[in-house]
């Protein structure tokens, strides 16, 4: 990649403070910039680094004021980690996209349908009945069972499972090691102790600019689809059930689970390590706290949860405090118990 200043300028939305014509080849942190790459502030924490930062321009947010001189070009964007973030996409479209072609040894089914521009590496396997979009980027060891449709320009990185029946929409990302559409854990338990397996014949639906990240699992659903609806961000190491629901524009962290038919509203937050159990709904926009397990139905929209079993970030907070001192309670409580019956 090489860009002017102003070139970026006008990706972004921005406008530059300094050479308009100096040329851009790579990014950088904004204290390991050098010559020819672009950084940006948007943590203050980090100011003292555009003083002395070596890179040739720097992305800031409009109101940014400097303290000091700075002899870097500033490209002043409405805000600089958004601004960054879209350069960096396109950064990666003029790279990681270029790859077009299909590489052997793989197996394309000549009932599967490919699209312009696609690239299919070694070792990948495309089912029976599967159509792939344009653009579309199948990387090395990679397994799309038969009946599936992978829209245009999603990225599928090495080792990525993709069983049968699976409908992935644009522009998605699937890491590495990820499986869409294994069984759902559905077992009857016998009188003898024993479990008989439920056969899992739905799918997994994937929308449009859905991310999952590298070892993620997606249960297909016993009947009908598990959705992961438009924009959802999913983390490495996290478990999505049978026929869970995840409404748009929600992230989920790592090593997060949600059981078998739960909906989760649109932009939540699920930090790390949270548990969610099964056949309940989450609000829209509520935010659940590290570690905390989701026990019922919560009904309330931009609420906090946060404890296992998770209750409002605020009384929870209490709860915490009165546990904290419950050594020290029993000790008065046992002082009175000896006055009163002593």
């Amino acid at each position: 990649m090489e860009l002017t200043t102003q070139a970026i300028a006008n990706l972004v939305g921005g406008k530059v403070e300094g050479d308009e014509k100096a040329k851009i080849n790579t990014v950088a942190k904004i204290q390991e910039g050098t010559a020819g790459a672009i950084a940006f502030l948007a943590n203050p924490k980090y100011e003292n680094f555009i003083y002395e930062t070596k890179a040739t321009a720097v992305l800031v947010s409009e109101n940014f004021e400097a303290k000091e001189p700075i002899s870097t070009t500033l490209i002043r964007v409405p805000d600089a980690y958004t601004a960054f973030g879209k350069l960096l996409t396109a950064y990666q479209q003029m790279t990681l996209m270029k790859k077009v072609g299909i590489e052997k040894p793989s197996f394309q089914s000549s009932t599967s349908d490919l699209g312009e521009d696609v690239y299919l590496g070694a070792f990948s396997y495309v089912g029976e009945n599967t159509k792939i979009g344009n653009n579309v980027k199948i990387y090395p060891n990679s397994y799309i069972g038969d009946n599936c449709k992978i829209d245009d320009d999603t990225v599928i990185y090495a080792g990525v499972k993709i069983y049968s029946n699976t409908k992935i929409g644009k522009n998605c990302i699937i890491h590495s090691g990820a499986v869409i559409g294994s069984d759902g854990f559905g077992f009857a338990p016998q009188k003898d102790g024993s479990y008989q397996a439920i056969p899992q014949i739905g799918n997994v639906v994937l929308e449009d600019n859905v991310s999952i990240g590298a070892n993620a699992a997606i249960d297909c659903a016993t009947m009908g689809s598990t959705l992961i609806k438009q924009g959802v961000k999913i983390d490495n190491l996290v478990q999505i059930a049978h026929n869970v629901q995840i409404g748009k524009n929600t992230v989920i962290a790592a090593q997060t689970g949600v059981s078998g038919s739960s909906e989760i509203g649109e932009s939540c937050i699920l930090a790390g390590q949270v548990g969610v159990v099964g056949h309940i709904k989450i609000a829209d926009k509520v935010t659940i706290a590290a570690q905390s397990g989701v026990s019922k139905t919560y009904t309330k929209k931009g609420g906090n949860l946060l404890g296992s079993p998770a209750n409002e970030h605020g009384q929870q907070i209490k709860n915490f405090v009165v546990i904290k001192n419950l050594a020290s309670l029993k000790k008065k409580v046992d002082e009175l118990d000896r006055k009163v019956n002593g």
